[in-house]
């Protein structure tokens, strides 16, 4: 069955269809696995509450999936401590790339 790697980058719209998508699939079991990463414009919106994103993790951390965010993106940026209110900080790197490794599909939004 299929794995999906799931990353969102956009801080707008564009974000919301992969929040869904997310959201669906781990409820509808339409895969194996989702995996969600926040990677790049869309960490500082988060940490800075953006309305629009904070319910979609909310409702991933009730299915059990909590997102994780770029740790180095939010380090440079410093806004690691606000964002670790809404998700796990960790450096994203090698965890997209072990995901590949064990054949997860990207999605980007």
């Amino acid at each position: 069955m299929v794995k999906a790697l799931v990353i969102i980058s956009s801080d707008d719209e564009r974000a919301l269809p992969g929040f869904m998508w997310a959201t669906n699939a781990i409820k509808h079991k339409w895969v194996e696995d989702v995996e969600v990463i926040l990677f790049g414009p869309i960490e500082k919106a988060v940490a800075d509450g953006d309305e629009r994103f904070i319910p979609w993790i909310e409702k991933l951390k009730e299915l059990g999936k909590l997102p994780v965010a770029c740790k180095r993106i939010a380090e440079l940026e410093g806004f690691e401590v606000s964002l670790q209110k809404y998700t796990k900080v960790e450096y994203v790197g090698k965890i997209i790339a072990e995901h590949l490794e064990k054949g997860y599909i990207p999605m980007t939004f």
